[in-house]
Parts: structure tokens; C-alpha cells; sequence
């Protein structure tokens, strides 16, 4: 099961298949910040400043975004190692077109994460082109790391296994907090472990796990939910521990957490979708806390559980027995601070 797909259908299917009545936005004064999503271009795979303004445009107040890699524009040439910046260059040239205001007041890509292997020696310089590139908006590294022994990457690329325990890995880490740059986590549940061990070693560095930590549901894991749920509240509790790593509440529509929204003839409501993901939202928020938990679309990957505007009415529905004051925070004040934006 390696290697598997991003989307299971394509953005044009996906358009059609969520073509129906829309819903109405839950308290669309709520500012937010979409602390992640993709952009890409893979002819004829198009999701980029068009389809992204449409659906932060499609009624709820979305106020800015981040941006996280997706292997979207790299170079075609030059340096190996330098390639990802490519990336970096194209999604702030998105984020400069939408400074202008042209487009409207979300400033999309306030807020950039990119990629470079930590375990190369020359690393230092690679950051500092992504920095240049991102002109002032470049915020940190996602170096892949998602890999099970029971169902391998589930990815476009495929991570090298126990990534995060690597010693070079880690030299190539150390660069990080001292550029005022933070790392992006995306691991699976069975990896949580290699997590906190990598905050407890790196303290002053600004972990973000991505997606709440991927409780698979998928292959081997298709008919043991109770025993995932289980081991996964408790990587989370134990991650929850390190001061220095947040969490990003989302990404439940993927694929492989089985809930099997992409299968559906319609699209789930957000009434549906908080009664499936309600349960994993409460152990997140109650082990890190509203000032360390920011709600991220996953677009457009989530795409395929649902609309823009379903996502973030289920986001609201699931915390509406928070305080003001928390949901501003996981909303938007978290991602703000962590991303400095």
C-alpha cells in the first residue's frame, strides 16, 4: 500500500460531485486562519490561486493562510538539493499577489513551510535560499516522515523509515531554532513516540504535528478503530507533555484515517462529519489546549471528504461548547503566534 494517491478523484470530479445545495456558514464572523493547505500544478491537476480563492471566498472569514510543501514547483535544474526552493519562490509569488489586495483581504501563504533534507550536510544554505526566497514569509520545514510497517507511506514520496531518529537528520535539525524556523510533523500514530522524543532532545524548537497524529484506519488497521483510538489518545497525551510541539486539527478527510467519506454518493454534511470526528477533536483539545491547537483545511486533499464551507462549519459545530476565547484561539490566534504571522 505504498505510494498510494493523493486524491481518489480528481479536483474536477470532486467540483461535480459537490456541485449541490450549499450549506449555510456557521458564524461567519469567526476570523480564521487555515493553518494549512497545498497549492499545485500538476497539469491537468490545477489547484492554485483561482480554486483556492474560491473556496476561502465561499462564506466563511478566512483572514490569511499557511502554506505547507506539497513537491509543488520545484526547479528543474541546478543544484539537487536546491530544487524545493522552487517551491518557496512560486507559493510567494502567490502570497505577494494576494498582498496587494487585489483579490480581496485573505492574504493567502502569510505563512510558509518547505521542504529540505535535513540530512544533508549543506543543508545551512538550503534554508537560507528558501528564507531569501520567501521574503520575510518563510516559517519552517516539513520533511516528511509518515511510515508504517503495516501499510508503508500512503504518500506520493516515499520517507526513509525512522527519519526522525536519524543522526544526521537530527545535525541538519539543530539548524532550525537558531533561524527562527520550526519543523511540520506529519507521522502516524505509531510514530508519536519518535516525536516526543525529538522535542524532548530539541526543546527550543517549534514542533507542529500535522493532521492530529493519523490514526489509521486503513489495510491492517480497517477493523481495529477501538485498538487505534486507544493507542493513539495515548501517543497523544504523551506528546501533549513537550511545551514545544502544537497540534493541527484536521486532516480527518484523508483517505487513510477510513472513515470512507471519498466513497460516499454525496458529500457528508458537517453535522455528519462532527459526529465522526468529535471524538478525536476532544482528545487533541484536551491534552494541548486551545493555545496550542489550530484547525487547518488540509486543501485540497480534504477535498475529497467535502466542501470548503463544510469543513469549517464542522470545525465550528465541534467546538461550539468552547469559550470565545478558545475558539479565537484555534481558530486563529494559535497559528498566528506559531507561524508569526
Amino acid at each position: 500500500m505504498t505510494g498510494g494517491p493523493v486524491l481518489q478523484r480528481s479536483l474536477a470530479e470532486l467540483a461535480a460531485w459537490q456541485s449541490g445545495p450549499a450549506e449555510e456558514v456557521i458564524d461567519p464572523g469567526l476570523p480564521i486562519v487555515d493553518a494549512h493547505h497545498h497549492m499545485w500544478w500538476r497539469p491537468p491537476e490545477a489547484y492554485q490561486l483561482p480554486e483556492i480563492l474560491a473556496d476561502t471566498g465561499s462564506g466563511h472569514n478566512v483572514r490569511a493562510t499557511v502554506f505547507v510543501q506539497c513537491t509543488a514547483m520545484y526547479r528543474a535544474d541546478g543544484p539537487e538539493a536546491f530544487r524545493p526552493v522552487g517551491e518557496t519562490e512560486y507559493v510567494g509569488g502567490v502570497a505577494a499577489i494576494s498582498a496587494s489586495g487585489l483579490f480581496g483581504d485573505t492574504r493567502l501563504c502569510a505563512g510558509i513551510v518547505g521542504y529540505a533534507d535535513l540530512r544533508n550536510p549543506g543543508v545551512a544554505a538550503v534554508l537560507d535560499a528558501h528564507i531569501a526566497a520567501g521574503s520575510g514569509r518563510f516559517r519552517g520545514i516539513r520533511q516528511q516522515a509518515q511510515q508504517d510497517s503495516h501499510v508503508g507511506a500512503l504518500a506520493r514520496a516515499v520517507p526513509p523509515r525512522d527519519l526522525l531518529r536519524d543522526s544526521a537528520f537530527r545535525r541538519g535539525f539543530a539548524r532550525l531554532a537558531p533561524l527562527g524556523l520550526g519543523f511540520d510533523a506529519w507521522v502516524y500514530f505509531t510514530q508519536l513516540g519518535d516525536v516526543a522524543d525529538l522535542a524532548a532532545a530539541f526543546p527550543e524548537t517549534s514542533i507542529i504535528l500535522n493532521h492530529i497524529g493519523a490514526p489509521l484506519g486503513v489495510g491492517y488497521y480497517a477493523d481495529r478503530r477501538a485498538e487505534v483510538f486507544a493507542a493513539w489518545s495515548a501517543g497523544i497525551a504523551t506528546l501533549a507533555r513537550h511545551p514545544n510541539v502544537s497540534i493541527k486539527l484536521g486532516g480527518l478527510g484523508m483517505a487513510a484515517y477510513g472513515f470512507g467519506l471519498a466513497e460516499r454518493s454525496a458529500p457528508a454534511s458537517s453535522v455528519e462529519l462532527a459526529t465522526l470526528w468529535q471524538p478525536y477533536l476532544d482528545v487533541c483539545i484536551a491534552a494541548f489546549g486551545p493555545d496550542r491547537g489550530m484547525f487547518e483545511s488540509n486543501f485540497p486533499v480534504d477535498k475529497q471528504a467535502c466542501s470548503y464551507r463544510t469543513l469549517w462549519n464542522a470545525f465550528k459545530r465541534m467546538t461550539a461548547g468552547h469559550s470565545p476565547d478558545e475558539r479565537t484561539a484555534m481558530f486563529s490566534a494559535t497559528a498566528m503566534r506559531v507561524y508569526r504571522l
